[in-house]
């Protein structure tokens, strides 16, 4: 595990890596399939494809629906903005341009398996975050930090959920 960044402005980033006794076909199987995604999480509820899409390509949009106790309930859309199947997916949060945050899968095949990492950045885009920052400027870097020991902990779980399917 590794992150970056104090400041919503530096653009934070935490990545969380897992190997997994799976092919990367197998491993992309799963984290293609973005319907997964909520039952792997403990703040994403739901995820529908828009326009029609039902799979991932390079400006598909799918609607997330998230809660959390300290920022309620939201939607976002997200835009794919990197697809090569058994190597990448990334999306980024609402404006893909100054998107809010950006996601990414990464796959490599590695000793007969997958190494599978999985990485996010905050901003540059305005979010939840911001609005807290906002209230609170001096307490910025803590609420990053926080933010970031958060999505750590998920990343690592939604991997162990991602390598026990694979790997079952």
């Amino acid at each position: 595990m590794e992150w970056t960044g104090a400041r919503y402005v530096d653009k934070p980033t935490v990545e969380v890596r897992t190997w997994i006794d799976a092919t990367t076909e197998r491993v992309w199987a799963l984290i293609s399939d973005i319907t997964l995604m909520p039952a792997m999480s403990g703040e994403l509820e739901s995820v529908a494809w828009l326009d029609g899409a039902d799979a991932p390509a390079v400006g598909a949009r799918f609607v997330g629906r998230s809660r959390h106790e300290a920022f309620g309930e939201w939607s976002t859309t997200s835009h794919v903005i990197e697809c090569e199947p058994e190597r990448v997916l990334a999306w980024a949060v609402q404006d893909p341009a100054t998107p809010s945050a950006i996601w990414r899968f990464r796959l490599r095949p590695e000793n007969g398996g997958t190494e599978l990492s999985e990485w996010m950045q905050l901003g540059p885009g305005r979010s939840g975050l911001s609005v807290a920052i906002d209230r609170m400027p001096e307490k910025e870097q803590k609420i990053v930090f926080v933010r970031l020991r958060e999505f750590e902990r998920s990343i690592a779980s939604t991997l162990e959920h991602i390598k026990k399917q694979a790997e079952a």
